[in-house]
């Protein structure tokens, strides 16, 4: 089928080739990448523009949607690549095409990087659920680590359970309060902004710290990432040909909801914007309800964020000699009591561990630009345009290799600036 995507898209070459038929139509396929992109991250970009000023955090946001949209279809291509060898049943997924890639190294690599990007997200937004709280019930003895580690033994039982399908009513509950969040924040903004008269003086531009531009940059990356869903999404489509254009609309709306976001925030509320947009919003019942409700959804739909990193833990368990005879009964090959003992406690641990190191994160908004600016930048940009460029490098021009290539150059350039810019303190 002919891809008249990519008739917009020059550097970007269709490959007639497809996978098993999806059943997803083009409005599910919509509304499914805005669900898996979009989450609690937007609430921290006003915290991003008021560091780098609002025409460089609005500028750096349209630079990382850019390429986050022009890396998911270099992932997508790749597949078609190896679809077209007829190898599609083995790289259904992002760490298969690392492996078909790079071999072992790259499988590995990417692997390790997707399992990172996860518990980079699960601290972050252990983090968001503490400040939340600790900023709703003030004054009453109790620290944002108290708080974190209260949902310790909440988390750990949630975890334990089999089926995602249990989660569903939860995955409800958190994207209704997402988005009541969401219009009351952007409502505060905007009664706020207009109290003051739509004005942007007294609102940086760019700001005079050269660190902040790179630190809403992380914070931007965070908030687009998406790619572990990027490969799933495409296959489930039914007319799999239009996905750049749906791909390429949902991502317009992303951004325009992120600028809306990132401006009217720091607008409203200048240099006393918190690193959680809703720690801004008045002290009242609302407000409260609107916290309360957004953190009572993230603790039910947090072990979902944990099933990619405890199906690596726990599949590396399974290839581990020592595990293997008391996870397996030698009749029937079903999993002994011992064995599931033992992934109860590897999910106990994992939860523990990152209950700990939440503790310590000095803020969300640090933190999460720190996330976005290394592992994500490495997963978003680094990797796609590496696969590319090793899939598909003998047909690519001139101009589609410069590109991969200074992809991957300044996504490490990237990574690395940020990383030593958040290290040092230069964006706190």
């Amino acid at each position: 089928m002919e891809d008249k995507g990519s008739e917009t898209l020059p550097l970007i070459k269709s490959s007639s080739s497809s996978s098993a038929r999806g059943t997803a139509s083009v409005a599910q396929t919509f509304g499914n990448i805005i669900v898996s992109i979009v989450g609690t991250g937007v609430l921290g970009l006003p915290f991003a523009f008021r560091i780098a000023g609002w025409l460089a955090g609005s500028i750096g946001l349209l630079v990382a949607g850019v390429f986050t949209y022009y890396c998911m279809l270099l992932l997508v291509q790749c597949r078609e690549k190896l679809a077209s060898e007829r190898e599609s049943a083995e790289t259904a997924t992002y760490g298969d095409l690392g492996y078909k890639s790079m071999g072992p190294a790259g499988g590995y690599l990417t692997e390790s990087l997707i399992f990172l990007s996860q518990f980079g997200g699960s601290v972050a937004y252990l983090v968001f659920i503490g400040q939340n709280l600790e900023s709703v019930f003030k004054g009453h003895g109790f620290s944002m680590a108290s708080f974190i580690f209260l949902l310790v033994p909440i988390e750990i039982p949630l975890s334990w359970i089999g089926p995602l399908s249990a989660f569903a009513p939860f995955s409800i509950l958190a994207d209704i309060c997402n988005v009541l969040a969401m219009a009351m924040v952007l409502k505060e903004d905007i009664q706020q902004v207009v109290r003051r008269g739509f004005s942007f003086d007294g609102r940086k531009a760019i700001t005079s710290n050269i660190g902040g531009i790179p630190f809403a940059g992380g914070m931007a990356v965070f908030c687009f990432e998406g790619f572990g869903m990027t490969l799933a999404l495409e296959a489930s489509m039914k007319k799999k040909g239009t996905f750049p254009k749906v791909l390429a609309l949902a991502f317009s709306a992303i951004a325009l909801l992120y600028l809306m976001f990132g401006i009217f925030g720091y607008l409203a509320y200048g240099d006393e914007t918190r690193d959680i947009i809703t720690l801004n919003l008045p002290q009242n019942w609302t407000a409260t309800a609107v916290q309360v409700g957004l953190c009572l959804g993230l603790v039910f739909t947090f072990p979902m964020m944990l099933r990619p990193m405890n199906e690596i833990v726990e599949g590396k368990l399974k290839r581990c000699a020592w595990f293997w005879k008391p996870y397996h009964n030698n009749d029937d090959g079903s999993i002994t009591a011992l064995g599931k003992l033992g992934i109860y406690i590897s999910r106990a641990v994992l939860i523990m561990g990152l209950a700990i190191i939440a503790s310590f994160i000095p803020g969300f908004g640090v933190f999460s630009s720190l996330v976005g600016s290394t592992v994500c930048a490495l997963i978003s940009f680094v990797l796609p345009a590496s696969f590319h460029l090793k899939l598909l490098g003998p047909s690519l021009n001139f101009w589609q290799k410069s590109l991969d290539i200074l992809i991957v150059f300044f996504g490490l350039l990237f990574g690395a600036y940020s990383t030593y810019n958040t290290i040092v303190g230069v964006s706190a």
